[in-house]
């Protein structure tokens, strides 16, 4: 590690080397340090002690997926899910873009560890940056440090990771990915998605590569817990993409109706799967911070996240309000003084938080934190739920029939376009397993991958689709989601324990009106038959769009999914 540190360092040019050590010390010297450059705004320390500021160039607010590279030796190997340059070019053409680009900078070296220290299904890496923002946001999302290095000195192989931000020109701004050298350079960009390189470059795309080569499941998922008040616990792993509700049902707070359950965090983005001794499939969170969007959070909406960032929490293209507090649209209280960008704040000027507005903060933060996240096995999986949001079309809660069938479900996932990625918003794109950003090789032998378990095991977790995102002919949801989303989980716990029935359809199972609690909602009359209604005519159009969908994959395609596909089609008569 050392050589290549070196090598770097002649290239970047530097005028310091820091090799960090995961200590408080170090990371509130460089919270000070970030204050007296002016990169970090110290918040009202009354009220949001020890939470921090950070306004990224309005060029820089989310990832570039158009920027971001897989570079395999094989195009077919990266697919079409993905940009793809051939990988001596790609070091080529970024290399000369890090030619002296730390000038005048501190080199950091960023040891850290993906998992529980001492979890055998963790993974380690290095990222060398010169941002302190950077290491600040690694030291909150990863076990970082001294810990991490000493793994890593003991033999185990890390993933390389180069970042630079570079001058932030958009024109001089990639991502690169080389899965068959277990290594990351990304440049031009300070934003979390692109520059901690530990998430989204590390834990999906490289970690999906390596998964499929080792025989687990690297996910964007987040794994929640819930015990009834039997003391009878089930943990599910759920894909949604990004800013679709993946931190309000991870820290989901039960409504009045379910005292007594308890609800526990494991993680809100990242989940690695492998098949247990007993056959099970287990989940660890690679992560140990959360990179949450954060407009729409308040007390009601998500309690547990809003307390977790009312300290010791780095905040990312919030507003300020007139007591140096942050502010985002969806807060219940306060007004903005300054945007995003630092201006005075004008309602003409749009939003005063930038859409994707991002807050860092440790895990054990959260109200509901799962000590469990820390366990080195991790969590047993009952159920699998995919969702997206989708204001028509897709039920409020379905089951596959097989394990096939739930692959079939998580690879034709759509849902409306957000903030967190560069482009229009609200257009409908297809987003398998939520992954489509993310998924480091084809997703064609990504399918395979995830059909050949239910050939390693028979005691699989049941596979669910959920959509939260009904809206009636007024443009209303038809659901009031949030915590009383919790009576669709209980029913996925009640089918995983084969304690309830269903209504079979030709797309899968689907609750009896009577087995989901809704009595003390007030719901307007119809609005179940609504959620749980199944249109042929519609579904038979969204079908011959997946097929569309799934053929752009190529020869790769596992024929199985295809078929599975016209088999329940050819089940949607005209009603």
């Amino acid at each position: 590690m050392k050589k290549w540190v070196e090598s770097i360092a002649a290239h970047t040019l530097p005028d310091n080397i820091h090799w960090c050590t995961g200590s408080e010390e170090e990371y509130d010297s460089l919270i000070e340090m970030m204050v007296d450059t002016g990169v970090l705004k110290t918040l009202n320390q009354e009220t949001f002690p020890n939470c921090y500021l950070h306004r990224s160039d309005p060029s820089d607010v989310a990832r570039v997926e158009h920027l971001t590279f897989v570079c395999t030796k094989e195009r077919d190997d990266a697919g079409p899910n993905n940009h793809w340059m051939e990988p001596a070019d790609a070091h080529e053409k970024i290399d000369a873009l890090f030619a002296g680009c730390m000038k005048g900078r501190t080199l950091y070296v960023i040891p850290y560890c993906m998992g529980p220290i001492e979890s055998p299904h963790a993974r380690c890496g290095v990222e060398i940056s010169d941002s302190p923002y950077v290491v600040a946001n690694m030291k909150l999302m990863t076990r970082m440090g001294s810990a991490a290095l000493a793994r890593i000195e003991n033999g185990d192989a890390f993933v390389k990771g180069l970042h630079s931000t570079g001058d932030l020109d958009p024109e001089r701004r990639l991502i690169m990915h080389f899965p068959d050298e277990l290594t990351i350079k990304s440049i031009g960009s300070g934003y979390g998605g692109n520059a901690l390189l530990g998430k989204k470059c590390h834990a999906l795309r490289i970690g999906s590569y390596q998964a499929r080569q080792e025989g687990w499941l690297a996910e964007h998922m987040l794994i929640v817990g819930l015990e009834s008040p039997k003391g009878e616990k089930h943990y599910l792993a759920c894909a949604f993409p990004s800013a679709c509700g993946k931190t309000n049902l991870a820290m989901l707070i039960p409504p009045e109706k379910y005292k007594g359950w308890k609800i526990s965090t494991v993680g809100d983005d990242i989940a690695w799967m492998y098949i247990g001794e007993d056959g099970r499939l287990w989940a660890i969170n690679p992560e140990a911070g959360y990179f949450g969007v954060v407009p729409g959070t308040n007390p009601t909406t998500n309690r547990n996240a809003y307390e977790m960032i009312t300290h010791d929490t780095i905040f990312t293209n919030v507003a300020v309000d007139t007591h140096n507090q942050p502010w985002w649209e969806g807060m219940e209280e306060g007004e903005p003084a300054y945007d995003w960008r630092g201006n005075p704040y004008s309602v003409e000027g749009g939003s005063a938080a930038h859409p994707n507005a991002r807050f860092t903060v440790a895990a054990r933060q959260n109200p509901s934190y799962a000590e469990q996240a820390e366990h080195p096995e991790g969590v047993p999986i009952s159920a699998i739920v995919f969702g997206g949001r989708r204001a028509a079309l897709a039920p409020l809660v379905y089951q596959a029939k097989s394990w096939e069938h739930g692959v079939l479900i998580g690879s034709s996932v759509a849902s409306e376009t957000t903030a967190a990625a560069t482009g229009k918003t609200g257009v409908v794109r297809r987003d398998p397993m939520a992954m489509k950003p993310f998924c480091g090789y084809n997703f064609a032998d990504y399918f395979t991958h995830w059909l050949s378990f239910d050939k390693r095991s028979d005691n699989l977790p049941e596979i669910f689709h959920v959509n939260w995102f009904r809206r009636d002919d007024q443009g209303k949801f038809l659901w009031p989601g949030f915590g009383d989303n919790m009576r669709v989980l209980e029913w996925i716990i009640e089918r995983c324990e084969n304690r309830v029935g269903a209504n079979e359809t030709p797309i899968g199972y689907l609750p009896h009106a009577k087995d989901l609690d809704t009595d003390d909602l007030n719901l307007p009359e119809g609005t179940m038959d609504r959620l749980l209604k199944v249109n042929h005519t519609q579904w038979r159009i969204e079908f011959d769009e997946i097929a569309g969908d799934l053929k752009t994959y190529g020869d790769r395609l596992p024929k199985r999914l295809l078929e599975l596909r016209t088999e329940i089609e050819s089940k949607l008569t005209d009603r």
